[in-house]
């Protein structure tokens, strides 16, 4: 496994727990609590991890040689809560 792959799955595992947390204890803190703070900090490093997800993904993508759907299939992972989680099974099976 590549330096770039072994740091996407980190990156990967860590931007899915940050949706979790943001959408499951962060949110409800703010919306149903009144304590906006949660949001402020989860979010704030959820975006982080976000943005350093597609970076890798797209780095990942070029040195491993993946297909467009590939790295697409990646990207929209991004975006769908426990989506890096299965993601990660899904590039587990392709190794």
């Amino acid at each position: 496994m590549s330096d770039e792959l072994s740091w996407f799955r980190k990156v990967s595992f860590a931007e899915g727990w940050s949706f979790i947390l943001l959408l499951g204890v962060a949110m409800p803190l703010k919306y149903i609590w009144g304590q906006p703070m949660a949001v402020s900090i989860v979010g704030a490093i959820h975006g982080g991890l976000f943005l350093l997800y597609g970076f890798l993904a797209i780095i990942v993508a070029q040195k491993e040689g993946w297909t467009k759907k590939f790295l697409l299939t990646a990207l929209i992972a991004s975006v769908l809560p426990f989506g890096p989680f299965i993601f990660d099974r899904k590039l587990s099976a392709s190794s």
